[in-house]
């Protein structure tokens, strides 16, 4: 039985991670000899074909981001958008360079023991933390998504206003093929939707709000800024984060080698960079500047076709929230009890706080967007771009690679742009929140 990543869909590697390692903590390593450095793990034959690695990748990037790339795309223009996201693709691809190049050299399989290696017990307890995070976010946008669409498929089928309703809260990469083949085929189908209510769902923000310049007609914008631009890179980021999975489909990976893997991951990124760059231009080219963050909230709720789009988004999202618990739950088990033996009490309880708490979190936020937005501005950075390069520049010894040699100092400026992602993203966040900006464009 495969078991689902914290993404909105897809298994992970036969074997790669099982409840098992809530009992007995991480995967194992092993260290190398000395002055040698192992390419592969050698403890541990791995059977998965280069195919279907590329398909475990593929469902560990694809997840909830891909409904918010739309509305990136409406506050930076068509060129801007798809340059930025092929800038993210890449370094994506370099951050997973540098995974496996620590793993190559230390021989661990899982991000959190990098963690450790790196810095020690608190580097675990910080990955840990930020791996933590990273899932809270995700199945928060899973069960803001179900919030938002569920109402709408019930009143459909019950033929009932859904603001009665109130809040509710291998499969998923197909449902978002789907989800992809149909945004493409009512692009066509509907035309120019600008000012016609019947076929996309009115906005449930104040009409009288400011667009703040943008184009309120069926023209699409190559390049554009507005205070909403700063949410599209995290955005961005939040929808390529797949690096906790790395390590766990490379000791799935038959003749695994660094080489061999990277492919795997080149491909899986270009793969999805195609996916999320279609989505978004058809999504925005429908819609234009009236796009919001969550995309298939836009269609009519009297469309048999969006109405089957929303009923698979439905199930792969309900069926992927419990399989996100356990990666948290296991990030806290280690946090707090390390040394305790598994307990199912312990187990069921951490899993039902977990729940409240983030059911609470969706109820309370009012938009996706800012979800995607601190999500992404918070751990994907840190997941892409901060922590691979202090793993590179604590584990790999300088012996191999010079503290001021090239690769190093790739490393660092990659981490120093984290850093500052981070920071920027962030400010004119809060920046937004404060001065009541982030209510435009009716949300």
């Amino acid at each position: 039985m495969e078991l689902q990543d914290p993404k909105m869909n897809g298994a992970l590697p036969r074997g790669a991670v099982d409840y098992r390692q809530e009992r007995e903590g991480f995967l194992p390593s092993h260290s190398p000899a000395p002055g040698r450095k192992p390419t592969q793990f050698m403890d541990f034959e791995g059977k998965t074909s280069f195919g279907m690695s590329v398909f475990n990748l593929s469902n560990a990037i694809m997840g909830s981001g891909i409904l918010g790339l739309a509305y990136a795309m409406a506050h930076t223009g068509v060129l801007f958008f798809l340059a930025l996201l092929l800038c993210i693709a890449l370094l994506s691809s370099y951050s997973i360079h540098l995974l496996l190049t620590c793993a190559g050299v230390v021989g661990i399989r899982a991000y959190e023991q990098l963690g450790q290696r790196a810095l020690g017990p608190a580097g675990k307890v910080v990955v840990a933390a930020v791996i933590c995070l990273h899932n809270v976010g995700a199945m928060s946008s899973y069960l803001f998504i179900i919030k938002s669409e569920l109402p709408l498929v019930i009143g459909t089928f019950l033929d009932m206003d859904p603001e009665y309703l109130g809040y509710t809260s291998g499969l998923s990469l197909t449902c978002m093929l789907f989800f992809l083949i149909s945004v493409i085929y009512k692009k066509f189908q509907l035309g120019c939707v600008i000012g016609h209510n019947e076929t996309a769902v009115e906005s449930k923000g104040p009409s009288n709000l400011p667009t703040q310049g943008l184009n309120t007609s069926c023209e699409a914008q190559m390049f554009t800024a507005d205070s909403q631009m700063f949410y599209t890179v995290p955005i961005m980021a939040f929808a390529f984060v797949c690096h906790p999975e790395v390590l766990p489909i490379y000791t799935e990976l038959c003749r695994p080698s660094k080489r061999r893997m990277q492919a795997v991951a080149n491909v899986s990124i270009g793969a999805m960079f195609c996916m999320y760059a279609l989505t978004a231009t058809f999504g925005y080219l429908t819609f234009y500047s009236s796009v919001e963050a969550e995309m298939l909230h836009m269609y009519s709720q009297q469309d048999l076709l969006i109405l089957c789009v929303r009923l698979a988004v439905l199930l792969a999202v309900t069926l992927t929230v419990p399989v996100v618990l356990f990666p948290i739950r296991r990030a806290l088990q280690q946090l707090l009890f390390p040394s305790k033996a598994f307990s199912w009490p312990r187990h069921v309880a951490i899993a039902l706080i977990l729940l409240v708490l983030v059911n609470v979190l969706v109820i309370c936020v009012p938009t996706i967007r800012d979800i995607f937005g601190v999500i992404g501005s918070t751990s994907a950075p840190s997941l892409i771009f901060i922590l691979p390069s202090i793993f590179y520049l604590r584990i790999v010894p300088s012996e191999v690679e010079p503290l001021y040699s090239w690769p190093k100092i790739q490393a660092l400026c990659f981490g120093v742009l984290g850093v500052l992602f981070m920071a920027i993203s962030l400010g004119f966040m809060f920046a937004n929140w404060a001065t009541g900006q982030s209510h435009v464009s009716g949300h």
